[in-house]
């Protein structure tokens, strides 16, 4: 193993995360940093020691500080640097003569500040190399590891909740504020990590290492940007095999367009787009806020997977029972009838004014029996759909012996009985204190206190990852590294339509015409209706400069389409390269999709699926994975456009064959792998579908010089 190698080895950040001594370097009781960092190890209970390091000597925070790192005179297992910029090479120096492998670098002024400050970050990186240290940062507040009580963290702690859901995030203000609102809800966290400006260690290296955590059962990730793909990615097929979910709250939308000429692509396919078909792939969860994100990992810290396809809801409110139902339809959890029996059985302890279905109300009779509960729960455990049961209630907040309480012994027990994930969740968003974390404890209930619209939202995303969990899955990133280079690099549409039809993509027909006699030969030959479009390396999408004549009938119109065509093109592009024209048998049935190819500067080669023609930018209706695809995942693509209707017959047409689609997107995207890593995008619009046939019409690929030359813009 060479030196990268060992120190990208997960197995390296034990010592780090779980430090049994810390040099604090620039300590001094003059900085808010230094005191709050000290403070944080009594507050926590740290058991290790704690050396604070100062040229000046003396005593700092209580303790006797050495004049630098070598002169601690004791391992030690990790530093943290308080010290300005020009301070950082002398600080590595000392590190490298005491021995210290594993450092947090507080201080900022690095990539952060612009090209010089980037300048700046190399050296540090550089330095970290050449004297082998683990470097968290720089410009980040540090780790807490609660399990362990090990908080090398230099503002006050957001929390001290010890649990099993770890917090990484490439921003230590989000991570303490993460980490303030998951003890507030009752959350406990196992690690807080800031891996701030990441010139070493990131976020995708601590997920890898908290896979292996046995303290760790849910790990959450804030994220301003992918860094580390192939790591994440392996990450997270690892903890998908281990049935340990990741969340992940990632900002940014822009898009990738600097680098897509005039393909489609460019704007269909953004970067957060690609991130989150990666997710999808991944079996990451991603949400859009702080609340989703706890609330989520609380819930699946707490349930078990989900073995049955659908959920039942119970509340004492008929209102609750229909927001619930409102919510979860638009999240696309089935709220199963209940079956015959379950409905005779409830039918059996309900008022005869109850009404039986899901979700249930148990109805004002509660107030009465509360034990209505407890019996209605043990019923709807034998229901043979229901995978997940979710009880709408608030736990009392106080020590009162009153019916909240009473109620929640009979939930917990009928929770229990059914043998089946369950959750209870506040109606409203609340605090969950101390008090009402000890009646959940007490009675064995899982407790969200995030409300319905939060509650609701984390359910659905158990369910889809105890799905996704259940399919057969792979790593897209791990099985493109296996493919080969075609070593071919097709320039024209007739190029790439003829290399797409060697890798068993179905093309249209086509020749290509250098004159108006030639055309007409062309269209004679063909019988029927042609298509004729202008051949050029240089013109992307012909349409717009009135390249392509549709629907023309026999010789004569096609010699005068070949000339019409060639005097408009010259004249709105007189410095483009004429090869002829394309003639091919027009298609006038069928159903036009898109199929666009892009890769990101993070994840690689992504692949999109929608409506082709004009529909593709109208609509924007597109699904995308990172490739490569199997049919199966372009099946499942398919399903989730919008339009997907229109593939199995709209008010008359018929309906196409989706899993020839599904099989020749997939070869597509082979194909595109194979051109290798200068390939820009590929985009094939249309793709046309019928009920007996796929065929591509058009293809243009762009690469990379193409780009960085403004070719087709």
């Amino acid at each position: 193993m060479n030196v990268v190698q060992a120190l990208n080895n997960p197995a390296n950040l034990d010592a780090f995360l779980r430090a049994k001594s810390v040099a604090l370097v620039g300590a001094t009781e003059r900085s808010i940093w230094s005191n709050a960092t000290f403070r944080n190890f009594a507050d926590l209970g740290f058991k290790g020691k704690v050396h604070p390091v100062n040229p000046k000597g003396g005593f700092i925070h209580g303790l006797a500080a050495a004049t630098s790192c070598q002169a601690i005179g004791e391992f030690v297992d990790a530093a943290l640097l308080m010290v300005p910029t020009d301070v950082i090479p002398e600080a590595f120096a000392d590190l490298n003569a005491a021995g210290i492998r594993n450092a947090v670098v507080l201080t900022s002024g690095f990539a952060e500040m612009g090209s010089e400050g980037a300048s700046r970050q190399a050296d540090l990186i550089g330095h970290a190399r050449k004297h082998g240290v683990t470097l968290l940062g720089p410009n980040c507040l540090g780790f807490i590891n609660l399990v362990d009580k090990v908080p090398i963290w230099t503002i006050p702690l957001p929390s001290r909740l010890a649990g099993s859901v770890a917090v990484v995030s490439q921003s230590g203000a989000t991570a303490a504020y993460i980490a303030d609102f998951a003890g507030r809800q009752g959350v406990g966290l196992s690690y807080i990590v800031s891996t701030g400006n990441e010139v070493d260690l990131n976020v995708a290296r601590v997920v890898d290492y908290l896979v292996d955590d046995p303290a760790t059962k849910v790990i959450a990730i804030f994220l301003e940007t992918s860094r580390a793909a192939e790591t994440l990615a392996s990450a997270a097929h690892r903890a998908l095999l281990a049935g340990k979910p990741i969340v992940a709250l990632k900002i940014g939308t822009s898009e990738i367009t600097a680098k897509a000429a005039q393909a489609h692509t460019g704007s269909l396919v953004g970067d957060d787009r690609v991130f989150s078909a990666a997710c999808h792939q991944l079996g990451i969860i991603r949400v859009d806020s702080i609340e989703a994100m706890v609330a989520t990992a609380a819930l699946l810290a707490q349930v078990k997977p989900i073995t049955k396809p659908k959920a039942a809801a119970i509340a004492i409110s008929g209102g609750v029972c229909e927001i619930a139902s409102d919510r979860f339809a638009a999240l696309g959890v089935t709220m199963t009838p209940f079956a015959k029996k379950t409905v005779d059985d409830l039918r059996e302890i309900m008022p005869a004014f109850g009404t039986p279905h899901n979700p249930l109300d148990v109805t004002g009779a509660a107030m009465l029996k509360p034990e209505l509960f407890e019996d209605s729960l043990k019923i709807l455990g034998r229901d043979p759909e229901i995978g997940l049961i979710a009880g709408l209630f608030d736990l009392p907040d106080g020590n009162e012996d009153g019916f909240a309480n009473t109620v929640a012994k009979h939930l917990g027990t009928g929770l229990n009985a059914t043998g089946l994930p369950g959750v209870l969740i506040s109606v409203a968003p609340k605090p969950v204190p101390e008090k009402t974390l000890a009646v959940a404890q007490a009675n064995n209930i899982a407790y969200l206190g995030s409300g319905v619209h939060h509650g609701l939202s984390a359910i659905a995303n158990a369910f889809w990852w105890s799905e996704r969990q259940r399919k057969p899955f792979a790593n897209p990133l791990a099985e493109r590294a296996a493919g080969t280079t075609s070593g071919i690099r097709p320039g024209s549409e007739r190029e790439t339509l003829d290399y797409l039809e060697q890798a068993g993509v179905p093309t249209i027909a086509a020749r290509i015409a250098k004159s108006a006699n030639e055309a007409a030969a062309m269209a004679e030959s063909f019988g029927g209706a042609v298509v004729l479009k202008i051949a050029s390396p240089d013109i992307a999408h012909k349409s717009d400069i009135g390249g392509v004549r549709l629907n023309v009938r026999g010789p004569e119109a096609a010699a005068e389409a070949y000339d019409g065509i060639i005097t408009a093109v010259r004249a709105a592009r007189p410095d483009a390269a004429l090869d002829g024209m394309i003639v091919s048998p027009m298609r006038s049935k069928g159903l036009e999709l898109f199929v666009g190819v892009l890769r990101d500067p993070q994840w690689g080669p992504a692949i999109a699926v929608g409506l082709g023609g004009i529909w593709v930018e109208a609509l924007k209706d597109t699904s995308l994975r990172l490739l490569p695809v199997a049919p199966s995942d372009v099946l499942e693509m398919l399903g989730e456009l919008r339009s997907s209707r229109l593939l199995d017959g709209y008010r008359g047409s018929p309906a196409v064959d989706r899993e020839a689609i599904a099989e020749v997107v997939a070869r597509i995207g082979d194909a595109a792998l194979a051109l290798g890593p200068d390939l820009v995008s590929l985009e094939i619009n249309p793709l046309l579908a019928t009920h007996d046939r796929v065929e591509a019409l058009d293809g243009l690929a762009v690469w990379d010089d193409d780009a960085a030359e403004g070719a087709h813009v």
